[in-house]
């Protein structure tokens, strides 16, 4: 698989290991203009997240903020600058596509489970948090609550999220302070980078993954083990 940011183990899913096909290592600079000149996507680009101390909340108040403390908020100083060796490079979702946010494990086994099936999946990032964001079509966060109705799952507790208009995702090489960096899991391709799938194509799959995500959780651990 061509990785320019490097790849990961997770699970049984293995990629290739840093450096192995590329041995420089790839700027924020260097992402940015991929992602603009290959791709076609918008990006947002700023200063390192602070590695003395995790990133876990953020001035926006998002729950599950993708990228805590790195993307412009009203308020504060925005993330517009030139992109830096060491800066982060963001995608603002809602343009090209949104992006269904759910914990590694669970992301996981839907993955296997959807390329078993055959669906086409789209890029996919890792992000050191533990979770896994798969990119969709731009517009699902508006209509996730009427998807989630129609496919039975609106009154499921899930831990599943969409990042749409007004949000931002960190994308590699952004290294989220002490946690480590975002990676690519899936990376965009030719036939998949200008059309992301259709969000009711994986949703199904990723909501009953983090449903029996939730009730392994929750079992005792005689009955889980």
């Amino acid at each position: 698989m061509d990785n320019l940011f490097g790849e990961l183990r997770l699970g049984h899913l293995r990629l290739t290991p840093l450096g192995a096909r590329r041995r420089t290592k790839v700027t924020a600079s260097q992402a940015a203009a991929e992602y603009t000149g290959r791709w076609g996507w918008a990006v947002a680009v700023g200063d390192p997240a602070d590695s003395a101390t995790a990133p876990t909340r953020c001035p926006c108040g998002t729950t599950r903020c993708a990228a805590p403390g790195l993307h412009p908020v009203p308020g504060g100083e925005g993330a517009t600058r030139t992109a830096g060796a060491e800066g982060s490079v963001l995608f603002p979702t809602g343009r090209a596509f949104d992006v269904l946010d759910v914990p590694e494990q669970a992301g996981l086994q839907a993955l296997v489970r959807l390329e078993r099936m055959g669906t086409q999946v789209g890029p996919v990032l890792a992000a050191p948090t533990g979770r896994l964001q798969f990119l969709v079509a731009a517009g699902t966060a508006r209509r996730l609550p009427d998807l989630l109705y129609r496919m039975g799952w609106d009154d499921a507790a899930l831990d599943l999220t969409c990042h749409g208009e007004g949000s931002y995702v960190a994308a590699p090489p952004t290294v989220l302070g002490a946690l480590g960096p975002v990676r690519w899991l899936r990376r965009p391709t030719r036939d998949n980078a200008g059309c992301p799938p259709e969000a009711r194509l994986l949703l199904g799959t990723l909501a009953y993954a983090c449903h029996r995500g939730r009730e392994r959780t929750a079992e005792p651990a005689w009955l889980a083990s």
